[in-house]
């Protein structure tokens, strides 16, 4: 079909994501083909010690990203948008977003960058035998908890940012699993929050006097393809105020990025993996069964069905590379020359190819924000180099590129060599890959595994979500597409309907680049002290 006959068939999807830069709509076909986009920007604020945005933020955004899309249809198809066959949301994951019994939001929301949960994350992971990172929903609670917030004892529902637009959107209080392994942990065999940690949580509570126990205020699980809800009146008129989205719409269960990211790319299905760097930097992997020992540095959550994932999850990558950016940028317009964002990115991702693979002798850490990773609370952004060391321009920006996964492949080395972990082939997307080659190579040289990325990922996580809307309204027989039965897996609907003749490319590990990141890791050990000082006395 044309793209203006789906779209008045309404066999269409929308997707929605709220990404820390950026909140984007997609509409795609029902054969995942992007038709239309929108976005909006926006970024946190640090207010009072903690990073979050702003209620009235969060919903303009949505309005305006939405608002920006259908302007896109009605100027390509001479069209208003007004039906589509599903709609789905996907967020940030974690952090914490507590409600009274009247929908009244108690706290600011607190995003997944804050690393303020130490003492919770620390108990909760003795008390369940499983890591629970700081940024986990659960560690927000306990936290606040811990901290004798007057709060606490008002909660009526816990959600995550996903989960709170999906709820304002349908009026359903549920989660995608994979959004919701970043709540508290899952039972990948029952498809639900794990019930023996539940048990052993709420008998740890059970002095505190609360009128909740944690199974009353957590939201509903619900797996891809399931029914998440329909868009209410109230909904469609939040979403879309000029009156022109219909309501009764299906919604997909809403997913965090790390689940849109799975779909993106592909890689849903055991032994494979994904790499998401931008903001932040995470890397997944399907696994066949789960880890032998528990790590801190290792978060378990699931794929968008419940399958087990290791994920390491790293708070800094490209903001570093982003300020030097900036900065070059500033020194070519004092210096009189053109300049613009997309020529000096350029410059930055093709010239570290010509730097040395050990970066030269230079060195740099990236930690903007706290890294829970390697135990930072705080961080300062650190350039080094020894008197000997071979400054230049491409040994520099490699060096940032270098830097900005590096805390990722110490994360990684543990689930490779420690664990064992098989992994056939990593997809990657995010703003790192953007230039061709760049940053699949050096991702490559990080991970020592084949790196692909497909032209799909580039949509990012609001293409994925969108997805899996397409996917729930083929399994609730909205959508069906010829040769595919009724009951089709993700892993069998992406590789028969959304990839099918996708084109992509893959880069495998070079040796002097695996040798050089190896040398570079060294020094980055030891520079660790350094920026653990520079956190203490500057």
């Amino acid at each position: 079909m044309e793209k203006k006959e789906w779209i008045e068939s309404g066999k269409c999807a929308i997707g929605i994501e709220f990404g820390s830069t950026r909140i984007k709509t997609v509409l795609t076909a029902a054969d995942g083909s992007v038709i239309a986009q929108g976005s909006h920007t926006w970024e946190s604020h640090l207010i009072d010690g903690i990073w979050t945005y702003g209620m009235d933020e969060i919903l303009d955004g949505l309005q305006d990203s939405y608002s920006d899309m259908a302007k896109e249809v009605e100027s390509k198809f001479d069209l208003p948008l007004k039906k589509v066959s599903a709609i789905g949301i996907s967020a940030m994951m974690h952090g914490y977003l507590p409600f009274d019994a009247q929908g009244n939001l108690l706290t600011g929301f607190r995003t997944w960058q804050n690393t303020m949960t130490g003492q919770a994350a620390a108990e909760l992971s003795e008390l369940l035998s499983f890591n629970i990172p700081q940024r986990w929903s659960i560690a927000h609670l306990y936290q606040a908890h811990l901290n004798g917030e007057a709060h606490v004892k008002d909660i009526a529902f816990l959600t995550t940012l996903a989960g709170f637009i999906h709820w304002k959107l349908t009026g359903e209080k549920v989660l995608g699993i994979g959004d919701a392994s970043g709540m508290f942990p899952i039972d990948s065999v029952t498809r639900d929050y794990d019930g023996k940690m539940l048990e052993l949580f709420n008998e740890k509570m059970q002095g505190a006097g609360y009128p909740w126990t944690l199974t009353d205020i957590l939201p509903k699980v619900l797996c891809a393809g399931d029914a998440a809800g329909t868009l209410t009146d109230e909904g469609a008129k939040l979403l879309d105020p000029s009156g022109n989205l219909e309501a009764g719409v299906l919604l997909c269960p809403p997913e965090g990025d790390a689940g849109t990211g799975m779909t993106a790319t592909n890689s849903v299905a055991v032994r494979t993996g994904n790499v998401s760097a931008g903001t932040s930097v995470f890397a997944m992997v399907v696994l066949e069964k789960m880890t032998e020992k528990v790590h801190e540095e290792i978060d378990m959550v699931t794929t968008p069905v419940g399958d087990p994932v290791a994920m390491v999850h790293c708070n800094n990558c490209t903001s570093e590379i982003n300020a030097w950016a900036g900065f070059l940028k500033g020194f070519l317009e004092e210096a009189g020359a053109a300049a613009d964002m997309n020529m000096v990115y350029r410059a930055i991702f093709e010239g570290a190819l010509k730097g040395a693979p050990d970066c030269g002798g230079l060195m740099g850490c990236n930690y903007i924000a706290g890294e829970p990773v390697t135990g930072f609370a705080q961080g300062r952004p650190l350039v080094l180099r020894k008197p000997d060391a071979e400054f230049s321009f491409v040994n520099f920006v490699r060096m940032q590129l270098m830097s900005a996964v590096a805390t990722l492949k110490l994360g990684m080395d543990i689930l490779t060599e420690e664990e064992k972990v098989p992994i056939d082939k990593m997809f990657g997307h995010g703003g790192y890959f953007k230039t061709p080659v760049t940053g699949q190579k050096i991702m490559a040289a990080a991970l020592g595994a084949p790196v692909s990325v497909m032209k799909t990922a580039g949509e990012g996580g609001s293409w994925g979500i969108a997805v899996l809307a397409l996917y729930a309204a083929f399994r609730q027989g909205i959508l069906s597409y010829d040769g595919l039965a009724k009951d089709a897996t993700l892993p069998l609907y992406l590789e028969d309907v959304i990839m099918k003749g996708q084109e992509g490319s893959t880069i495998e590990p070079d040796a002097e680049d695996v040798k050089g990141f190896a040398a570079f890791m060294e020094s980055y050990k030891q520079m660790l002290k350094v920026e653990k000082l520079a956190t203490e006395e500057f």
